[in-house]
């Protein structure tokens, strides 16, 4: 028996056929992870100090001590290697919420995940900055109670997907003013919080590379997993109940484990959107919607996106650096805008 995933058809495009092909989606996926590996060697070498790929690898396996080492290793890695943290978390947890709610505009930022979740951040941040501890947690529960609150509202005898964007966009709206109000009651602590607001690698160490890769690393292993679980999810709920599986249990799972994987990411870089709506989009062009296959490369080339983002938002303003969340809002809001024209839902 064929995996859910695997759709034949008499009549296929030549682009169809390539992508039902195993090692045409597996070449694929090792040329995201190719680029996410240049993206992270480039943003190593380029900005204010300017080196050599040889020089980055010195620094990294080689050299203890010197400027290269310091720079490099201090500075550019942890950084490179939370946004690539970041940037995984963020294209899984779209993956997945594209594929659970059948919505091609369902990502962390547009349902309002994000802004749970950086709700429940912004509440640590500035008003309990004691129970820093707390962070990822809270970030945690506030995505999940945001996404079971607009998977209720969108909920009419089925997913209602157009239903679903307009919630998270209410939703979204709410938080924000929240967020605002917080920031106005509390306006002594708003510096701190400009760069969460707007999503940034600024200043990341690591610190912040222990706080987020277990999140990122166990989010990736359960939803490379329960990819074939996806994959029925993916057809109309009286067929994924006859092919026996539990589908309220199976949704419930992946919405938690989105707004884990989301969580983790605004917890330690802020809001950033768009990675979740663009990534799973590009890879579902190339391989298809096989999701043994859609998952892990949106992990690769949502890493390499936004260390790419954060390699151009450094250098070409310098010496002003431009937070990576506005570079990712520049890049994602005409793509948002032309999905909405190409599904004709506005």
């Amino acid at each position: 028996m064929k995996q859910v995933g695997d759709r034949t058809s008499e009549n296929l495009s030549p682009l169809a056929t390539l992508q039902k092909a195993k090692a045409y989606r597996i070449s694929i996926i090792v040329a995201f992870l190719l680029l996410a590996v240049l993206a992270f060697l480039l943003s190593c070498a380029i900005g204010s100090y300017q080196a050599s790929i040889s020089q980055v690898f010195r620094a990294i396996f080689v050299d203890t001590e010197g400027t290269a080492r310091n720079i490099i290793w201090n500075v550019r890695v942890p950084r490179n290697l939370v946004g690539a943290c970041a940037g995984a978390c963020l294209a899984l947890s779209g993956a997945m919420l594209q594929g659970m709610m059948r919505n091609p505009l369902a990502s962390p930022n547009i349902i309002g995940v994000s802004s749970g979740a950086g709700l429940g951040a912004m509440l640590v941040l500035v008003v309990w900055p004691q129970f820093t501890y707390l962070l990822t947690p809270v970030a945690f529960l506030g995505g999940l109670a945001t996404t079971l609150l607009i998977y209720s509202l969108s909920y009419r005898g089925g997913i209602q997907p157009l239903r679903m964007v307009l919630s998270g966009i209410a939703i979204s709206s709410l938080f924000g003013a929240v967020n605002n109000a917080i920031l106005i009651f509390y306006s002594d602590r708003v510096q701190s919080a400009l760069g969460f607001m707007v999503g940034s690698l600024s200043a990341k160490s690591w610190i912040h590379v222990r706080t987020i890769w277990p999140y990122t690393l166990v989010g990736i292993l359960l939803a490379l997993v329960s990819a074939p679980r996806l994959n029925v999810l993916t057809l109309s709920e009286e067929m994924a109940i006859g092919l026996g599986l539990k589908v309220e249990r199976t949704r419930m799972f992946f919405i938690a484990l989105a707004a884990l994987l989301a969580a983790a990411s605004v917890s330690v870089v802020g809001i950033m959107g768009f990675v979740g709506l663009i990534v799973p989009h590009i890879v579902r062009l190339l391989i298809g919607s096989d999701y043994r296959y859609l998952l892990p490369a949106s992990v690769f080339l949502g890493a390499a996106l936004v260390m790419l983002c954060d390699t151009l938002s450094r250098t070409v303003f310098m010496p002003i650096e431009v937070p990576v969340g506005i570079s990712l809002a520049v890049l994602g809001a005409p793509f948002f805008l032309y999905l909405l024209r190409r599904r004709k839902l506005v």
